[in-house]
């Protein structure tokens, strides 16, 4: 494909992607396809000649968009949202065309530096503290990660790492195998699964602190959990408190877990990861509230903020810490600014620690990461703030509406406080009967749903996700529900 052909046929695909956008509402939510239905509609093997373009185009209406859950459809209301936007979708095209790895500074300056502003500008307008800004000269700044899961598996490696550093500087004779065997985390039993999955990468206990009536974690059990584990010869060392949780977008006390965390000495992760989006709106900034006890924060502007996946924003009160986990520096990555000391002083914000300290290799697992700052840039710049903060104050109001709905039907049952975009409800009734009308829900797929158990009980999620979702297909999803709900009642008194 030359120059020429690549103009023709990228605004061909841009009207195929515009296209799909716009007529999304009309195609089924969920596919009507059995595992592996895939293999048989392709060759088994890559083709020796080249395909034609057109045979590409017509294979994906054929052969991929059978098999695609349309995560983007207004009748699209499982998980948490993934963020869409035309800005970010541009951007990540100039991104793949760049196609730079900014690992380094030397790598691809532009990369660099404009993570680090789009970080900053991220920051206040969630009006992080100053310790977490880049542009203050602190010890702090922000990071892109791929995922939660990433940051949360980061902060935890590094947090064991400085907590091994500390026990041997106390007592040289440790060795590191005996540290950690004893080295102990917790979350609440709330959290996701990805900090489950840290703790098991990162060859730690990891402990589930019960939460209360709102499935919140709070002090009294913590400590609790932290006095126990400490008379029995164990080393607390990472705490993650968890704001919006999946299941039901509950929020941990930080006020409450933070102080304890500090006196402790224990590292505080944040996992915002769907929630963190609400927070530029100051009627929901006091949910982050306890912040500043925090020595890491990480929410996916990639769920609700309409910056395409992946971006998940990390910020860190002192860098050092990471840097000190994962730093290498091999001869090949090294370059000429890097222990110079010559930069000009508009870079002065990157010389706190001598040699210049944005590496981003050394913030994060893979070396390599792509020119995400971009799709920041372009959001935050098309939408405004004004813009960003509407669309999460909509999506609010949609959900409230829905609670609503549910409240008049004296079947059905709220079983968690909506705070935000997700309603968590059920029929009145057994486990059994909710199972059956989720699995009507599904199978007949004009929306989709997932659900979750709270404690002894199983729930349906109800997740405001698309860009495009308005009243009216909030109030014909629940027209469907309650005709199904009436459906699976009568067949249960058959």
């Amino acid at each position: 494909m030359n120059t020429s052909e690549f103009r023709r046929r990228g605004k061909e695909m841009v009207d195929y992607v515009a296209n799909y956008m716009e007529g999304i509402e009309g195609r089924q939510v969920y596919p009507d396809v059995e595992p592996g239905y895939l293999r048989p509609l392709i060759p088994d093997s890559a083709p020796q000649e080249p395909d034609t373009f057109e045979d590409i185009i017509n294979d994906i209406e054929k052969i991929i968009m059978p098999g695609v859950t349309h995560w983007h459809s207004p009748y699209f209301f499982a998980y948490f949202p993934t963020a869409s936007s035309y800005p970010a979708m541009l951007a990540d095209m100039l991104c793949g065309a760049i196609g730079c790895i900014g690992f380094s500074w030397a790598a691809s300056p532009a990369c660099t530096e404009l993570e680090t502003v789009m970080m900053d500008w991220l920051g206040k307008m969630l009006e992080l503290p100053e310790a977490f800004l880049t542009e203050k000269a602190g010890e702090g700044g922000g990071v892109i990660q791929g995922s939660a899961s990433e940051a949360t598996l980061v902060a935890l490696l590094a947090a064991r790492t400085k907590a091994i550093h500390r026990l041997q500087a106390a007592s040289p004779e440790l060795t590191q195998a005996a540290i950690m065997e004893k080295l102990v985390a917790y979350s609440s039993d709330q959290a996701h699964s990805s900090v489950e999955r840290a703790g098991l990468i990162g060859g730690v206990k990891l402990k589930a602190i019960p939460s209360d009536g709102n499935f919140a974690m709070r002090a009294s059990a913590l400590r609790e959990a932290l006095e126990s584990d400490r008379a029995a010869g164990l080393i607390p060392f990472f705490v993650v408190a968890t704001l919006g949780t999946t299941t039901c977008c509950s929020f941990d006390n930080l006020l409450e877990v933070g102080p304890i965390c500090n006196k402790e000495d224990m590292w505080l992760h944040v996992d915002a990861a769907y929630a963190g989006s609400a927070f530029i709106c100051p009627e929901f900034r006091h949910l982050l509230n306890g912040v500043e006890f925090a020595d890491s924060f990480n929410f996916n502007p990639h769920k609700w903020l309409l910056v395409n996946f992946d971006c998940s924003a990390m910020w860190v009160k002192k860098r050092s810490d990471l840097t000190g986990a994962f730093r290498l520096d091999p001869t090949y990555l090294k370059h000429s600014h890097q222990d110079s000391g010559k930069l000009k002083p508009a870079f002065n914000i990157f010389l706190t620690d001598g040699p210049f300290h944005v590496l981003f290799q050394h913030w994060q697992i893979p070396l390599g990461r792509r020119f995400r700052s971009l799709k920041m840039w372009f959001v935050f710049r098309m939408y405004g703030v004004k813009g960003l903060q509407a669309y999460i104050r909509k999506h609010v109001q949609l959900s409230h509406e829905f609670e609503s709905l549910v409240l008049q039907d004296p079947r059905f049952e709220i079983c968690a406080e909506v705070t935000l975009g997700l309603v968590c409800f059920r029929l009145k009734g057994s486990n059994k009967v909710n199972e059956a009308l989720l699995q009507r829900i599904n199978s007949a797929k004009k929306i989709h749903l997932v659900p979750c158990h709270l404690r002894d009980k199983f729930v349906l999620r109800f997740a405001i996700c698309s860009r495009t979702v308005e009243s009216a297909h909030v109030q014909r999803a629940w027209e469907h529900i309650k005709e199904l709900a009436a459906d699976v009642l009568r067949a249960e008194k058959e």
